[in-house]
Parts: structure tokens; C-alpha cells; sequence
């Protein structure tokens, strides 16, 4: 009962951060949208992230599925000459489950640093073949042309608007998804892979299709948030298979936390924060002013930012 009652408090809290973050859209700047907009559009990878480390697996190359969505509406939109937002995202997503449907057999046989190599390597394959493709711009990548959404045009100047409105609500449907599977029987099962995967065996659950499952779960929504990142950025190249990007993924899921849904997204936004006013300070030193700022969070907040969140919660509820 208890257990219902969170999940449906965080269904509730979802529901009123996105309704207020988009509420609150025509009065921000513009620099703000975009830079929650593809935050937003990262924090869905970062899920994918999460997930797999509640089932005990690191995944050092989502950055995989992260540039096959970028791509897939990237291709979708300049050979196939598909111009919806939503047909393209649904296709991009396509793509990266069945790509996930062939890895995920082969990946999910293996546990710990095997897993995590073994998910770098399929990323940085991706990153060879598309330097190598001169059709696809090579190392410099291609621009996308703004897209309809359901048969509608939205004005130049509120293009950007538009999309971050969209990003919002998908993120937020996404949010409320994953919290429902990961406290459904499948997702505490997964923790019970982590923890000891013989005994899941012994109760007759296959921790072998929990994995899989979970994997392309993951990849899927990863491809979506790489979609969302192309729609917004209007550009694609190599760089989104790079080991530094899948890196980064990592980085944000330790910097948020791994206990709560909303982490991914407010470890994102924070991440996004530090880089652009470290950039902005300290043009020349932003990379360190950046990971020092990053190592002290990670030092006092051992558990990532929501465990501040946690303990307020805590000191709350024993008040």
C-alpha cells in the first residue's frame, strides 16, 4: 500500500513539474528553452542508463542508440522525406529497438566490466562507419531542416518554443512510464538480478529476459531522446557515438542519482548549468572549472543529488 501511494505522489509530481515547466515556457528566455530542451532530450538517455544499472549493468556505449535516433531523423527527414516530428521519432525509435533486438541477445550474456567494453566497442563501430561515410558529412555531420508537427507548421520564431513544449511532454510520459515499470514486479526483479542473480533463476524468472527486455526498454528510450536532441540542435555528426558522449551519460546518472526517476533529469539540468557558465566564465579553463565542480558533488553527494532531496524527505516525514 505504501509502495502504491509513492508511485502514485510521483505519477502526481511528474504530472505538475512538467504542466508548471510548460506553463511557464512564453516567459523564459530563449536561451533557457533551448538549454532544458536538450537537457530534457539527454535526461531520457541518462533513463536508459539507469535502468541498466538497477539491474547491476553499466552501459558505456548508449551513446549508441543516442546517435542512431539523431541519425534516424537525420535520414528520415532529408532521403526518405518524411517532415513530421512525431513520424520520425517513431521511426528512429524503430530502428534502434531492432538494433537493440540483435545486440541485446549477444550483450546480455554478459555481466560487469565484460558488458560495459563490450557496449563501448558497438558505439565506437558506429562512430568508424559514420567518419568514414563522406555521403553523410563525414565528420562534420548534416544539418536538419525544420519539421511539421502532425501536418501543422509552426512559425519560425516559435520553432524552437514548439519543440521544447514537445520535449517537456515526452519526457514527462517517459518519466511516468519507467517509474510504473521499474515498480512493477519486472523492475523490482531487475534489482533482484543485481543482487543475486541465482536465486531470480530458482524462483523461475529468467534473469537472462529481464536483462534483455530491459535492454531494449533502455535503447529505445535513448534512441528517443537522441531525436529530440537532433530535432532541437537542427544539426547530427559522429560526435553523438563518440565514448566521451556515452561518458557523459554515465557521469550525469552518477551526478543525479539512480533512486528516483526524476534524478536523471535534475543531474541533466545541473550538468547543463555547470558547462555553460563555466564556458561563459572561463572559456579557457571550463573543462576544469567543470570537473572540479563535478568531483566535489560526487565526493559530498556520494549518491548523486537526489539523496539531498531524500533526506529532506526523510527528515519530513520523521518530523
Amino acid at each position: 500500500m505504501k509502495a502504491l501511494k509513492t508511485s502514485s505522489c510521483t505519477t502526481w509530481g511528474i504530472i505538475a513539474s512538467g504542466s508548471a515547466l510548460m506553463i511557464a515556457a512564453p516567459i523564459m528566455p530563449a536561451w533557457l528553452t533551448f538549454l532544458l530542451t536538450l537537457s530534457f532530450a539527454k535526461a531520457l538517455v541518462v533513463l536508459g542508463v539507469v535502468m541498466q544499472m538497477r539491474a547491476g549493468l553499466v552501459s558505456f556505449g548508449q551513446a549508441l542508440y543516442y546517435c542512431v535516433g539523431g541519425y534516424g531523423v537525420g535520414l528520415g527527414a532529408q532521403f526518405l522525406g518524411i517532415t513530421d516530428a512525431f513520424a520520425l521519432l517513431a521511426l528512429s525509435t524503430c530502428v534502434a529497438v531492432i538494433l537493440a533486438l540483435i545486440f541485446g541477445s549477444l550483450l546480455t550474456r554478459f555481466r560487469e566490466i565484460f558488458f560495459a567494453m563490450l557496449t563501448l566497442a558497438l558505439s565506437m563501430i558506429l562512430y568508424g562507419v559514420l567518419v568514414k561515410s563522406w555521403a553523410l558529412g563525414s565528420t562534420d555531420g548534416f544539418n536538419i531542416a525544420n519539421v511539421f508537427f502532425l501536418g501543422w507548421e509552426a512559425p519560425e520564431s516559435q520553432y524552437k518554443l514548439v519543440l521544447y513544449l514537445l520535449t517537456v511532454f515526452i519526457a514527462a510520459i517517459a518519466a511516468i512510464v519507467i517509474q510504473r515499470f521499474l515498480n512493477s514486479d519486472w523492475g523490482r526483479a531487475l534489482e533482484g538480478v543485481r543482487e543475486n542473480e541465482i536465486r531470480i533463476d530458482y524462483l523461475g524468472l529468467s534473469s537472462k529476459n529481464l536483462l534483455f527486455f530491459n535492454y531494449v526498454f533502455a535503447a529505445a528510450i535513448s534512441a528517443l531522446g537522441g531525436g529530440l536532441t537532433a530535432l532541437a540542435a537542427g544539426h547530427i555528426d559522429p560526435d553523438m557515438a563518440l565514448w566521451t558522449t556515452s561518458g557523459e551519460f554515465v557521469l550525469i546518472a552518477i551526478l543525479g542519482g539512480t533512486s528516483h526517476v526524476a534524478a536523471p533529469f535534475i543531474g541533466a539540468l545541473v550538468f547543463a548549468l555547470i558547462r555553460t557558465f563555466a564556458v561563459q566564465h572561463a572559456p579557457h579553463f571550463w573543462q576544469l572549472t567543470m570537473g572540479l565542480v563535478l568531483l566535489l558533488l560526487v565526493l559530498f553527494l556520494p549518491k548523486g543529488i537526489w539523496s539531498v532531496v531524500a533526506r529532506l524527505k526523510l527528515k519530513g516525514a520523521n518530523a
